[in-house]
């Protein structure tokens, strides 16, 4: 089977994607898996050893991304999100089965929907992607190898601290509160580092302003793969619940990550890919008391003696 999968919006929705394509090219490894994706996340899918082709969803050009689409001659699609411009995409350029969550009034241009209802949140945003495979693949094992990106880096004694906000969250620390929490364990043996995105310039300047204990200001100068690298290279990884993240989630780091306290923007959703054991989730709301900060802090402690 020639098969498209598409996910063309943020960096965090699209590895949430990724276990919906090793799944099934482990399973059905004769199938040719392509990639639609926005530009955030193009170079980063070309990286991926289990997606043969990649395709970018161009908002701008959606003449040139047609043509890419019909030249490949998919048998079959399948969306893990659908907005208008997407779904018409897909319907105009031929493709015969059409795979998408019954959601939005987009539905209508596929023919082959699946009920989720993910408002309800009965499974993680991976799962629910997974379970798009089986309308194509009724056979198929909901599962996949973790790590999910597998990069044989070794293990060194580094805790990376990510402040941004972003995607899904409503729930993060303070910046002060970043600040306190890698202060906690700066007597220790690990070494610590705050990184941030693109868009995080005046988070990244209080940081700065602000360290008072030895740490590294990492910039966002490289790829999403080479990211994915030094992840995989790191002990922990703190931060609120972002695209950075669910990187740190794909290559089984441990994660210290925080989540609004709605059933939405809960980690019952939007939790990382990493094994259950390897996560540490807590749900805040805007205005969290210093007690919900101490038990934060005291996993954190308890994370680095294990």
């Amino acid at each position: 089977m020639n098969l498209l999968i598409t996910r063309h919006d943020k960096i965090g929705d699209f590895v949430l994607t990724l276990p919906l394509f090793k799944a099934i090219k482990v399973q059905y490894p004769n199938t040719k898996l392509t990639a639609l994706v926005s530009k955030v996340n193009f170079d980063f899918a070309v990286s991926i050893d289990f997606i043969d082709d990649v395709i970018l969803f161009d908002k701008d050009n959606l003449k040139h991304t047609k043509k890419e689409i019909i030249k490949k001659k998919f048998d079959a699609s399948i969306s893990a999100y659908i907005d208008t411009s997407l779904a018409k995409l897909l319907f105009s350029c031929g493709i015969k089965k059409r795979v998408a969550p019954a959601t939005k009034i987009a539905q209508i241009f596929f023919n082959k929907r699946v009920k989720q209802r993910r408002s309800k949140v009965e499974k993680t945003e991976w799962q629910y992607n997974l379970d798009l495979a089986i309308k194509l693949f009724p056979d198929i094992n909901l599962d996949f190898t973790k790590p999910l990106l597998n990069l044989h880096t070794k293990k060194d004694k580094k805790i990376v601290f990510h402040p941004g906000f972003g995607g899904s969250s409503d729930g993060n620390l303070s910046l002060d509160d970043y600040l306190s929490l890698a202060r906690s364990i700066s007597h220790t043996s690990f070494e610590i580092i705050f990184t941030f995105g693109p868009d995080d310039i005046k988070s990244k300047e209080y940081i700065s302003k602000n360290l008072d204990f030895e740490a590294k200001i990492l910039d966002s100068k490289m790829s999403l793969f080479q990211f994915c690298n030094f992840l995989s290279s790191c002990y922990l990884f703190v931060s609120t619940s972002t695209g950075p993240m669910h990187l740190a989630g794909a290559v089984n780091t441990k994660t210290l990550s925080f989540f609004g306290d709605s059933l939405f923007a809960s980690s019952k959703r939007w939790a990382s890919i990493n094994e259950n054991k390897n996560q540490n989730n807590f749900m805040l709301n805007k205005d969290y008391t210093s007690e919900k900060y101490l038990k934060i802090e005291n996993r954190l402690i308890e994370l680095i003696n294990e």
